[in-house]
């Protein structure tokens, strides 16, 4: 309910025409969209507390799903989001709207999309996902792949790892994180099998013991770069938070870590820590390095 919410009040921005001017004043709210995956929370969360209290500007944080996510940084109605994966994985997204928003850097790179199983099953019977349509496999898996949200990139693709690597036996799981998540946690806790659709950076990989499968037919992509997308002109309206945007970029390894330890307390602690652990790196993104 509350991202179909969030969607139509996108969706009435756009119709009323009452966003954009609104955003071009110096103090008006920055408005940052993400969809709720972990990486895109911490990031997004950390964003947003060092706008606000760094460069003295609020922020609004607006949660919705990838496509009107997308759909509202093109038309003006969210200043920016921090979670594009180019150059694969939100391709036709991407697409619709290159021309309307201004890429204004990385967040982070080494990115990867793929399908994951616990390390206690034997790599000598699943070491790739063509190892899948091993009969005796396929009946350990019950013909399931635990997926997530409908809408993501890493769906569409994992449903064309499914034909390409003709597994007409297995099911995709349509879900969301939470639930893969959820699935995961109990299989772990009962030490039985699965294949879960995953991805780097998650906090899984630092409570779980996972492994990803070979994937030889490239069907999943390779490495990622995650970037931020601002609207068109949100440079000029307020330099100040695009520059910092510009320069805000996380050692993948440190994400991981901090989105584990929001896992374990919360994100606005980790977000805290982040902060209060990394003096040097935060002076850089404000730009107030010394000298």
């Amino acid at each position: 309910m509350f991202r179909t919410l969030v969607t139509m009040s996108l969706a009435a921005g756009i119709f009323t025409g009452t966003v954009g001017p609104a955003l071009a004043q110096d103090k008006a709210p920055v408005k940052i969209g993400w969809s709720a995956w972990s990486d895109a929370e911490f990031v997004t969360k950390l964003a947003a507390k060092l706008i606000k209290d760094e460069l003295g500007q609020e922020v609004e944080l607006i949660q919705t799903d990838v496509a009107p996510l997308y759909q509202g940084v093109g038309r003006g109605d969210l200043d920016a989001m921090m979670m594009a994966w180019l150059p694969e994985t939100h391709a036709d997204y991407f697409a619709k709207i290159k021309d309307k928003v201004t890429t204004l850097g990385t967040v982070y790179d080494g990115a990867k999309l793929g399908w994951v199983v616990p390390k206690y099953v034997p790599e000598d019977a699943i070491a790739s996902i063509e190892d899948l349509n091993k009969a005796e496999v396929t009946e350990k898996l019950n013909g399931r792949i635990e997926g997530i949200d409908p809408g993501a990139g890493l769906t569409r693709l994992s449903e064309q790892a499914v034909k390409d690597y003709e597994l007409g036996d297995y099911k995709l799981q349509i879900s969301s994180e939470a639930g893969m998540l959820t699935t995961v946690d109990r299989a772990i806790r009962k030490e039985e099998w699965f294949v879960a659709t995953s991805w780097s950076p998650h906090w899984m990989f630092g409570k779980y013991e996972l492994r990803y499968l070979d994937d030889p037919k490239g069907a999943l992509g390779k490495a990622e770069h995650v970037d931020v997308l601002a609207r068109k002109d949100f440079e000029k309206d307020n330099p100040e938070v695009a520059a910092f945007l510009s320069r805000m970029k996380l050692p993948i390894g440190d994400l991981e870590a901090a989105m584990f330890n929001a896992q374990e307390t919360s994100y606005e602690k980790a977000v805290d820590k982040y902060v209060e652990d990394h003096p040097d790196q935060i002076k850089a993104w404000l730009g107030q390095e010394d000298g």
